[in-house]
């Protein structure tokens, strides 16, 4: 299966402008909630310019970059996870992520609607979370009713009841799945918790949706972002999706010149197509 990186954000944050940029997939992008209906996945090539010095030096036949695929879902909205809007029909498509690519919009426009009616990046992000906490939380109850039924007659259920039990406590307490200790020497349970996939365990990505202005500088909003992406050891990608749509269709040559008008040497996209495969392959701290 190929490296999977979802997207994830509130509706209208430039979720889908972006993942049309990353993959030219053309997924509708409109200023209203929810214009993405089904879960759009598009292929992209990961940038390397070591792979074309390579190239350059050896000349093979063919080249064969790596890959990765983005899953873009609908967008969640607070009550999700209780059937509210349409996203939480989709967050299927993303257990099998390596990452999360988390869209938050950081600039102020009047003529684009925002669904809670102000910019706000930690409560957008708070959202967002809580919702993927919530469809964690009904997962993992789900699967304890199972097991449970499992572990009268399963000693390897009944080892893993405990933990299950744990992890169903840590869920409602508001902790994400990353920050639960995962027990040692437990086999049962370690099948339970691949299986479970829980989204809030995987690795996140940050990407502040920043208008031209907050290209070079970080406005207030971005250094909010920055700051929580910081306190929980997540990378954050700063990117302009207006800027990278204007990109589309242009030659090298001259998306160079735009992009050193704005004073910078490399698109957004590039970069969090690198930080996607990075984070995605990345070991994780759990055993």
């Amino acid at each position: 299966m190929a490296l999977q990186c979802g997207i994830v954000g509130l509706p209208n944050v430039g979720k889908s402008t972006l993942f049309n940029c990353l993959s030219n997939a053309k997924a509708q992008a409109a200023n209203f909630p929810f214009c993405t209906i089904e879960p759009n996945v598009g292929v992209i090539t990961v940038p390397d310019e070591r792979l074309n010095k390579l190239a350059e030096l050896i000349n093979p036949q063919r080249i064969v970059p790596t890959t990765v695929e983005i899953v873009d879902i609908a967008g969640l909205v607070k009550g999700a996870s209780k059937g509210e809007g349409l996203g939480n029909q989709f967050l299927g498509n993303i257990r099998e992520c390596a990452a999360i690519v988390e869209v938050v919009r950081c600039f102020d426009d009047e003529n684009i609607a925002h669904v809670d009616g102000s910019v706000d990046p930690l409560r957008d992000v708070d959202t967002i979370e809580t919702e993927l906490l919530l469809a964690d939380l009904e997962s993992a109850e789900k699967r304890l009713d199972n097991l449970k039924k499992k572990a009268k007659f399963d000693k390897d259920m009944q080892k893993a009841q405990p933990v299950l039990e744990a992890l169903v406590a840590h869920l409602g307490e508001g902790k994400p799945g990353s920050s639960f200790e995962l027990p040692e020497n437990n086999d049962a349970f370690a099948q339970v918790w691949r299986e479970l996939s829980l989204l809030t365990a995987k690795k996140f990505i940050y990407c502040a949706n920043v208008d031209e202005d907050g290209l070079n500088e970080d406005n207030a909003h971005v250094e909010a972002l920055r700051g929580l992406a910081a306190s929980r050891g997540c990378e954050l990608v700063k990117i302009c999706a207006r800027l990278e749509e204007e990109l589309q269709g242009l030659s090298d040559e001259e998306q160079a010149e735009m992009l050193e008008s704005y004073g910078i040497t490399e698109s957004g996209l590039e970069n969090i197509i690198r930080t996607g495969y990075l984070r995605s392959t990345a070991p994780s701290f759990h055993h």
